[in-house]
């Protein structure tokens, strides 16, 4: 179910950044579809390579493609307003990364991991890998359905 659940994501990312060229305007005071596609990407990257112990996709080269002006680690988690706005990317580089960490999450999942295995005692109760991928996927099918929404607003 985690696999099809990650497909589906892949799938819509595809289907939200298909004839979209306009990825940098959103609804005043609201986040930018460029942002909210790239944050979804990166957390998703960042929460499977700790959870696998994995080297995240983003350090293999796309942080350098990207060129954000942020740190490497930068996942977008309470950026402001301002720090959104420069968030300026194309849906192929976008596809692009979506496409590696993709291919890394599938790859991860293949070994039908024990998903009561912990991977973060920060909690009460401790998070377990199923809860974690359980998370990032309802995250993600949030984002897409936000990034959907705003590219399909009318423009002013």
């Amino acid at each position: 179910m985690l696999r099809d659940g990650f497909e589906r994501v892949h799938e819509l990312m595809g289907a939200v950044l298909g004839g979209n060229s306009d990825l940098d305007r959103a609804p005043d005071g609201g986040n930018t579809p460029a942002w909210i596609l790239w944050h979804l990407v990166r957390v998703q990257d960042d929460h499977v390579a700790d959870a696998f112990e994995l080297e995240q996709v983003w350090h293999t080269g796309w942080a350098d493609r990207f060129a954000l002006p942020f740190p490497a680690r930068e996942t977008g988690y309470g950026m402001s307003a301002e720090e959104v706005a420069k968030v300026h990317v194309t849906p192929e580089l976008l596809q692009g990364y979506h496409e590696d960490v993709h291919a890394q999450t599938l790859k991860a999942l293949a070994g039908k991991p024990e998903l009561d295995r912990v991977v973060d005692e920060r909690w009460d109760p401790p998070v377990t890998l199923g809860v974690r991928l359980l998370s990032v996927l309802a995250d993600e099918l949030q984002h897409l359905g936000q990034a959907a929404y705003v590219l399909g607003l009318p423009e002013d």
